[in-house]
């Protein structure tokens, strides 16, 4: 299932720098690991949607780089991105 109008804004309102900010590396990060999130239910009952596998690689590949961007320019915000979303252990 998508992500729906409702659960983006909660994620932009939540990761936001500024009021109007949609585009910094930490709300595009989140918008992501929502979607991904998302589809990883969706492959659960779908196993063999290979082409749907396809777009997934792709979000956590646009989702590595961004981190990465994050990672060279501020790494005291990708840390602290990487807590709040959980995605290193």
């Amino acid at each position: 299932m998508a992500v729906t109008t409702a659960q983006k804004a909660q994620v932009l309102k939540k990761f936001q720098r500024g009021d109007l900010d949609t585009g910094s590396p930490e709300v595009q990060v989140a918008l992501i690991t929502a979607r991904i999130l998302s589809l990883a239910g969706h492959f659960a009952t779908h196993k063999k949607d290979n082409h749907g596998r396809r777009g997934l690689v792709t979000l956590v590949n646009q989702r590595r780089k961004l981190l990465d961007y994050l990672h060279r320019t501020d790494a005291k915000r990708y840390e602290a991105l990487i807590k709040e979303l959980e995605l290193r252990k």
